[in-house]
């Protein structure tokens, strides 16, 4: 009896040792989370510069204007420097990131950067800072449309091949390939390349001051250096970051020494197609051909 009575209480003094094991380890672990947790919202909490890079071909990019509406609503994010590497893309593409940088404007300064180049569709997500900066060898301007097609039809026919289309109206699917483009689709194409045109000439002349003679005069299509855009009045200095983090300080009264942050763009995980296409689709076709609708494109 006291054999067995002297193994109940050292089974129940067992339990209570490892019952407060268990409880000191809940209490540690948690205690670690909680550091962890403090850490990472203070250092997500703490006062910063923003910085967003576009680069290569703009297209819409749902992902990249759900990370702007982030910035937007950031307190701790005091400005947002906009780099810019790119021939431009397509006509909504760059118009969509134009409209989230002016919503980023409307809470805080946003300064944007062009580097090598800022063309087309890369000028006008330019446009949407409130400073332009560029470097003097930099190439931007090319204000323009552009709608390219071609006619395959002489080439179908030495091989015997004919096609046909079934169409509602004659200008339904124009321009095709698979037909000659008549001037009825000609004239079409044209008067909604002209309005598109239109819409960017008057979204320079707004934003860059400029009247809609001397506006006009800018947006056929050429390109401009740095030095030249600045001498037009498509940019308003010649430098890089350090010189949009110096007007920051000086204008904005936002100190150098806070850190810069790049904007996190959440892409999540691709299936298999998507991973494919990022392996082997820029190999196989250049961005260029893959691009639809109307473009704002600059490429010698």
């Amino acid at each position: 009896m006291t054999f067995e009575s002297d193994s109940l209480i050292d089974r129940k003094r067992l339990k209570r040792r490892l019952a407060n094991w268990r409880l000191a380890a809940v209490i540690a672990v948690a205690s670690v989370g909680l550091a962890l947790f403090a850490r990472f919202d203070s250092f997500e909490s703490r006062n910063h510069v923003a910085r967003l890079s576009v680069n290569g071909i703009i297209v819409e990019d749902r992902k990249r204007a759900q990370a702007l509406d982030r910035v937007a609503r950031d307190n701790s994010a005091k400005a947002l420097i906009v780099r810019i590497n790119s021939p431009g893309g397509t006509v909504v593409g760059g118009e969509t990131l134009y409209h989230k940088l002016r919503k980023v404007a409307a809470k805080k300064p946003v300064v944007t950067v062009i580097g090598t180049l800022g063309t087309s569709g890369g000028y006008m997500v330019a446009i949407g800072g409130d400073r332009i900066f560029a470097r003097s060898g930099t190439i931007t301007g090319s204000i323009g449309v552009i709608m390219q097609t071609t006619d395959l039809t002489g080439m179908l026919k030495k091989f015997g091949i004919t096609t046909e289309s079934i169409k509602s109206d004659p200008l339904k699917a124009v321009p095709s390939p698979l037909e000659p483009l008549t001037d009825n689709a000609r004239a079409l194409i044209k008067t909604v390349i002209r309005d598109t045109h239109r819409q960017f000439v008057s979204m320079v002349a707004n934003r860059r001051g400029l009247g809609p003679d001397k506006a006009r005069k800018l947006g056929d299509g050429r390109i401009f250096t740095g030095d030249q855009a600045l001498s037009n009045g498509l940019i308003d200095a010649i430098g890089g970051e350090a010189e949009a983090r110096d007007w920051l300080a000086k204008e904005h009264g936002i100190t150098a020494s806070l850190p810069v942050r790049d904007v996190r763009i959440n892409r999540g995980t691709k299936n298999l197609f998507g991973l494919v296409e990022e392996m082997f689709g820029k190999t196989l076709f250049s961005e260029r051909l893959r691009l639809d609708g109307l473009i704002s494109l600059w490429h010698p």
